[in-house]
């Protein structure tokens, strides 16, 4: 499991791939979907990050006639966390309350009563 995991991170690592993979989220897309989702890159270059992202296991693919439909897969991105982020939810839960704590002022003075005599200045 810890080498697959390496490959999700090197697939998330690149911009285009996480781009790839924020496109998908709102469904399942065909290869020429994605492909004109990035103008700037080739069909060949796209398809680069598509396997990538597919060796990963981070997209699903499926032959539809002469189409292939890409649908992304978040199992591991679940893995991931389950394995990295949440064991340091505490951590992080703490220290933030913390940084809370020690940039609220301590209980400051407070202003004296003012006066209801109009003559008071």
């Amino acid at each position: 499991m810890p080498e697959d995991l390496d490959r999700v991170w090197k697939a998330l690592g690149d911009e285009t791939r996480r781009s790839i993979l924020d496109f998908l989220r709102d469904g399942p897309r065909t290869t020429t979907e994605i492909v004109a989702q990035f103008p700037q890159l080739s069909r060949f270059g796209v398809m680069k990050h598509i396997d990538v992202l597919r060796e990963a296991s981070l997209i699903l693919t499926r032959e539809q006639g002469r189409q292939r439909i890409n649908t992304l897969n978040a199992v591991p991105i679940q893995q991931i966390y389950e394995r990295w982020v949440s064991r340091y939810e505490g951590f992080w839960a703490s220290t933030l309350l913390r940084i809370r704590d020690d940039a609220e002022p301590a209980s400051a003075p407070e202003d004296p009563p003012r006066s209801t005599d109009p003559e008071d200045p």
